[in-house]
């Protein structure tokens, strides 16, 4: 609701790269900005470029993305973002980037030191993983964000991460903070967007989408196919039933993937749908939604589907496991006859009643407005 006239109306930036409707982070950081502007605050949107038309009330600073490379890109954006933030003389800058400076700082991601430590696993063994190391090491923007993530760490008063697993490890990256130094807010899909269908609408949606009556289709949802699992999805679904099909949403480029599945003689049940617009209709129309994921802070897309009425499952490299019963988190996203054994049961399973929040959990933007206001009035 709007504030009250007794309510003090304060000028708050937001910090992010991308000002889009796209993706889990530009998603919240569109709806927190939203948000506060609603409730009658001056709200600047500092980003490097700006792809989707603002909410009312929100002002977006383009500082553009200048350089030809990304270490000049992220440099870039955050001494601009610094620049812009004295110039502005805000009230309140909240962060969700690799900036310097800011109020709050919220954490979507992870150290990336940890992120290469458990991700590499994601590569094959052999030349492929010790490429992909190297490459990292060599790559100089790396470093520039491994010092402006220390740096960050030390400058920022209230630190929040979206899980205890991206807590955890920031702690273990970071020997100066402690557990209780870091707050725990939880992503909350856009409610209004992804909630369960009826029978009819989930029956037109299959089929539009040219789904057989019997067929299971197993989503996952990747903009990385390596550090999502796909290669070891394609490897699973060749265990499983011709009647089951795996449809990945997100991600460019799958030839290589669609090479695995033509050796392995599934390329006819495996469909690459690209860019997907609208999330919500995917997740009605799929039987079980899989996340084989080699490291994820909190993964938005396992929040959707669970939003959605889809059986759920991820591997343990996810914080948003926290939301998912014991049995159907898995240890290893690599161990594929693991994984097959899992959809086969779930594929068995009833489809779930609609999913009920924990009341008793920080979730969603409301949190960051309360801290935001409070401080204000502080």
């Amino acid at each position: 609701m709007p504030m009250s006239n007794s309510e003090k109306k304060a000028r708050i930036a937001v910090t992010m790269p991308r000002f889009s409707r796209y993706g889990g982070a530009e998603s919240f950081a569109w709806r927190l900005s939203e948000a506060l502007a609603a409730r009658g605050h001056d709200v600047d949107f500092i980003c490097g470029r700006c792809e989707t038309e603002p909410p009312a009330g929100v002002n977006p600073v383009v500082v553009g993305r200048f350089g030809g490379t990304r270490l000049i890109k992220t440099l870039w954006f955050a001494l601009m973002c610094d620049r812009m933030q004295r110039r502005g003389n805000y009230d309140f800058v909240f962060g969700m980037a690799n900036t310097m400076n800011q109020d709050i700082l919220r954490i979507g991601g992870g150290p990336i030191s940890v992120f290469w430590q458990l991700s590499k696993q994601a590569w094959p063994e052999g030349f492929a993983r010790s490429f992909k190391m190297f490459r990292r090491r060599l790559a100089p923007v790396n470093w520039l964000i491994h010092w402006l993530d220390d740096v960050r760490m030390k400058r920022t008063p209230r630190i929040v991460a979206v899980s205890h697993f991206v807590r955890d490890l920031i702690v273990r990256a970071h020997p100066h903070l402690k557990t209780d130094d870091i707050e725990v807010v939880y992503n909350r899909p856009d409610l209004s967007r992804f909630s369960p269908p009826s029978d009819e609408e989930r029956q037109a949606l299959r089929e539009s989408a040219n789904i057989g009556p019997d067929e299971v289709v197993i989503g996952t949802a990747a903009t990385n196919f390596a550090l999502k699992g796909v290669r070891h999805l394609i490897a699973t679904l060749a265990r499983l039933p011709e009647n089951y099909v795996l449809h990945v949403a997100g991600g460019r480029k799958p030839d290589k993937y669609l090479r695995q599945a033509r050796e392995l003689g599934v390329e006819h049940r495996v469909r690459f749908l690209g860019k997907v617009e609208d999330m919500p209709s995917f997740y009605r129309r799929t039987d079980i939604f899989i996340l084989a994921t080699f490291y994820d802070a909190c993964s938005n897309a396992v929040l959707e589907a669970l939003a959605c009425g889809c059986r759920v499952t991820s591997s343990a490299l996810n914080g948003s496991t926290f939301f998912l019963p014991e049995d159907r988190v898995f240890p290893d996203p690599s161990d594929v006859p693991h994984m097959a054994d899992m959809l086969l049961r779930l594929a068995q399973e009833p489809r779930p009643e609609p999913f009920a929040w924990p009341d008793d959990m920080a979730i969603g933007i409301e949190p960051y407005i309360a801290m935001i206001e409070k401080s204000i009035l502080k």
